[in-house]
């Protein structure tokens, strides 16, 4: 998401980075590129005009002419003011003390509702929760079962006894379900039902449903790529049923952005949730600096480490972390691993997206597929562990029963091995390709002697002088 905004917005800012002076008409023709790209992202002008006027107060003032580096200085004024229109401050759930935490979803049908209900649920449960989701969405065929299959692949609780299809009173479910979590469950999550658009029946269900339930957190869930119509549907939603915050979907689809830039200024209300793709894992606070940080391609360092902490155990991280300092150690059997370890973060493009400067690696990125890891995957895999430890023995012959092996054509074996081994030349010299040095990494470039055929070089360098 955003990816559109965030050219257009490095652009705007990449002409008035390194400038040691700044002019008011140097600002104003930054304003006019912020301001196209604030409109083609699908802002609303009221929240569009107030930001370049703010921008412009502050850039005119002191803290822009007396600024030792003025262009820096801008950008960072930008990025306070993109902070505060998504909300300033990241939003938490509020848990209820002595009682189950009753959350309820309201949203149109098709924003991803009863798929984010799971979600918030494997959510909650990795908080150490014991949640409930409640089928209350009687109206949708088969939300019910669809919410059924997904409790299942959360593996949380589900209160279903209505089977849905316009059949059964959504109020009753919620209120009993009220009854059925007691003594079981501290997290009850109400999936209600959604329409097309705003009518009067899904109003007054919706407010019957919440004076029964009386519940903690009311949550509207938004799909992010309606943009400007998000305003609307939020004051509706307001105005009839009354809600706390906003949790957006499909943030990973192409998106203009719109919804998350503008829902916050226009409605008052701040977004809590965002959900980044189609795995039940794909989900977590919306914190506003980190979206700023992406949005100007400063990256988001934070949420990546966060995704890491959550995937990896101490053990895989420290051992990520050796390999790639040490680099002479990297084998392609370490790189299966690592494989293996990225798959569980999630999509490939979204993780490495949050790098800083990745917007300037978009050709790169736009080559990084998950089916592309699968076959890589499966190409490492088809080695024997002599080669996985030294690919230099891989001949024609080898290529070739490697290539039958994983499904694959010896051009892509070829093209594996090669990006491993540029990868692994850029590892010993202290880079990361495409990110840069790394810290504490050995700055020495000197070529070691290599390992007898099918061993694997040691880490230590004394091992390594005596293997050579």
């Amino acid at each position: 998401m955003f990816n559109q905004l965030s050219n257009r917005l490095s652009a705007a800012l990449r002409e008035i980075r390194g400038k040691g002076r700044l002019t008011e008409s140097d600002v104003d023709d930054a304003l006019i590129e912020i301001r196209a790209a604030l409109i083609e992202a699908d802002v609303a002008l009221s929240v569009v005009r107030e930001f370049a006027k703010t921008i412009k107060t502050r850039a005119v003032r002191a803290e822009i002419s007396t600024a030792l580096n003025p262009g820096q200085q801008f950008i960072r004024i930008v990025h306070e003011e993109l902070v505060k229109i998504l909300g300033l401050n990241t939003r938490t759930l509020r848990f209820t003390s002595g009682s189950p935490t009753v959350i309820m979803l309201l949203g149109l049908q098709g924003v991803g509702k009863t798929t984010l209900a799971g979600k918030l649920a494997l959510w909650a449960k990795l908080q150490q929760r014991t949640p409930l989701l409640v089928a209350a969405d009687l109206q949708r065929p088969n939300a019910v079962d669809q919410l059924k299959v997904i409790a299942s692949q959360a593996e949380v609780a589900i209160y279903a006894p209505e089977p849905g299809n316009g059949i059964g009173n959504p109020v009753a479910v919620a209120k009993d379900a009220l009854k059925y979590a007691a003594g079981r469950n501290d997290v009850i999550i109400i999936d209600t039902a959604g329409r097309l658009a705003i009518d009067d029946e899904l109003i007054k269900q919706a407010v019957e449903i919440k004076k029964v339930v009386n519940p903690a957190e009311t949550l509207l869930v938004i799909d992010s790529m309606i943009g400007q119509d998000s305003i609307n549907i939020a004051t509706a939603f307001n105005e009839s049923v009354g809600f706390d915050a906003v949790v957006l979907t499909k943030l990973d689809g192409d998106a203009r952005g719109g919804a998350a830039l503008s829902l916050v200024s226009t409605t008052e209300k701040p977004i809590m949730f965002a959900s980044t793709g189609e795995k039940l894992t794909d989900f977590d606070y919306f914190h506003p600096d980190r979206m700023a940080s992406r949005i100007l391609d400063q990256g988001d360092v934070l949420t990546l480490i966060e995704q890491a902490e959550r995937t990896l155990d101490s053990q895989q991280t420290t051992k990520l972390a050796e390999s790639i300092k040490s680099g002479d150690g990297f084998t392609l059997e370490d790189f299966l691993e690592q494989l293996q370890a990225v798959k569980k973060m999630g999509n490939l493009s979204s993780m490495f997206s949050m790098l800083p400067g990745a917007g300037k690696m978009k050709n790169q990125l736009a080559d990084l597929d998950d089916n592309q890891l699968k076959r890589t995957e499966a190409i490492i895999q088809s080695m024997t562990p002599a080669e996985r430890v030294n690919p230099e023995i891989l001949n024609g012959s080898r290529r070739a029963r490697i290539a039958a092996g994983s499904g694959t054509s010896v051009m892509e074996i070829n093209t594996v091995v090669k990006r491993f081994s540029e990868a692994q030349q850029m590892l010993k010299r202290g880079i990361i390709p495409g990110i840069g040095a790394i810290p504490g990494a050995p700055k020495s470039t000197a070529k070691k002697n290599k390992p007898g055929k099918g061993a694997r070089r040691s880490g230590n360098p004394a091992k390594r002088a005596q293997q050579g």
